[in-house]
């Protein structure tokens, strides 16, 4: 299981925000990946904003890789705004991509 779920991160890690150069794993958007006995797979992501203008496309897109990895049985994207994402939650190898260290 361990396995499935480092699979899913670097697929995480493959997605970026169109209108910032990181991937939303290292954004701090993904905020729970959920993996039961069937290998059903659920995610809890956040955006930037609620006006995101990739909001409707990026979940699909999460859904869309992770359900197309080997072995997952499904995959489900759930959209949270609590906690309000901020600067803070990005890792600090995004925070010295984009220039905040």
């Amino acid at each position: 299981m361990e396995d499935l779920e480092n699979t899913i991160i670097d697929v995480l890690k493959s997605i970026h925000d169109p209108e910032i150069p990181v991937d939303i794993y290292e954004l701090g958007l993904i905020y729970e990946v959920k993996i039961d006995k069937e290998k059903n797979v659920e995610i809890d992501m956040t955006l930037t904003s609620p006006n995101c203008p990739v909001a409707e496309s990026m979940p699909k897109e999460v859904e869309d890789k992770v359900g197309e990895i080997t072995g997952v049985k499904s995959s489900k994207v759930s959209i949270v705004f609590d906690p309000p994402w901020d600067k803070d939650m990005m890792s600090e190898e995004a925070k010295l991509e984009l220039g905040f260290l």
